[in-house]
């Protein structure tokens, strides 16, 4: 559905030098209907290769494919038809509604200067409607809380009708609560629309429970990557995280969990 075939991208800083957050020479491969986790510690490129994805940045060498057509050959609108960011923090150069920035999520499918119909409407609550938010319809989105914001751009995502949906750091700064309902709302995506997902994200225990696979960065490039639960393992989180953790499958939550015990060197 989506993959990168040893992309490398890398932000200079200076001559001969690179800043964090650049990739080198990696490969991921995004199965139809998969969710995938990107993780890794700050500054390993997770925002990176998901903007790479994207198509928001351009790879130095390597190549992104969408249904095996190369990325860098669609239009942004082509490109937006197929594919839906959601990115870590929305900022907003005035204000709207919640219903006028889903309705944003329609403009790939608008001709110039075409404005939204009933139909483009409809898809907008029914989107609101499948992420609970539709009673939020007519709020402006500054007067929302952290977790009804996140929801709402997923809806906007939704309306845009992409059946992939790229996430960045879904859950930053949320309680537990919203951490489960941003969770559940994706796995319910990914089962109800069949919608791919690819998710960029910090927390080890949300990856744990929510991704069918795993791609792990260090410094740029892939530590380990494949099934979630051949990837999180405590050698793995030793390795890239210099953490050591206690990581068990937990019966009641039904997934891995991973608990962080004590700091330790490279070469512990």
């Amino acid at each position: 559905m989506l993959r990168a075939d040893s992309v490398t991208y890398e932000y200079p800083s200076g001559p001969g030098a690179a800043r964090a957050g650049g990739v080198r020479d990696v490969s991921v491969d995004i199965a139809r209907g998969g969710i995938l986790g990107i993780l890794g510690p700050n500054g390993s490129g997770k925002t990176t290769l998901l903007r790479l994805l994207a198509g928001l940045l351009r790879p130095a060498s390597g190549q992104v494919f969408l249904r095996d057509r190369p990325l860098h050959g669609l239009s942004r609108r082509q490109a937006a038809r197929e594919m839906a960011v959601v990115p870590q923090e929305t900022r907003l150069a005035f204000d709207f509604t919640v219903l006028e920035i889903v309705l944003m999520g329609r403009f790939p499918h608008l001709g110039a200067f075409q404005l939204e119909g009933e139909e483009d409407v409809r898809l907008a609550r029914e989107a609101l409607r499948e992420t609970g938010t539709l009673h939020l319809a007519g709020r402006m989105f500054p007067t929302l809380s952290g977790g009804e914001k996140q929801r709402v751009i997923i809806a906007g995502a939704l309306a845009q009708a992409a059946p992939v949906m790229l996430l960045d750091e879904p859950t930053a700064a949320l309680d537990p609560g919203y951490q489960l309902e941003i969770a559940a709302l994706v796995r319910a995506l990914n089962a109800r629309r069949a919608v791919t997902f690819a998710v960029a994200t910090h927390d080890l225990n949300f990856a744990a429970g929510l991704c069918s696979s795993l791609v792990l960065l260090k410094s740029g490039r892939v530590a380990a990557a494949g099934p979630t639960g051949e990837v999180l393992t405590r050698e793995n989180v030793r390795a890239v995280y210099g953490v050591d953790a206690d990581v068990q499958f937990n019966e009641r939550a039904g997934h891995l969990t991973v608990v962080p015990l004590a700091r330790v060197g490279p070469d512990a």
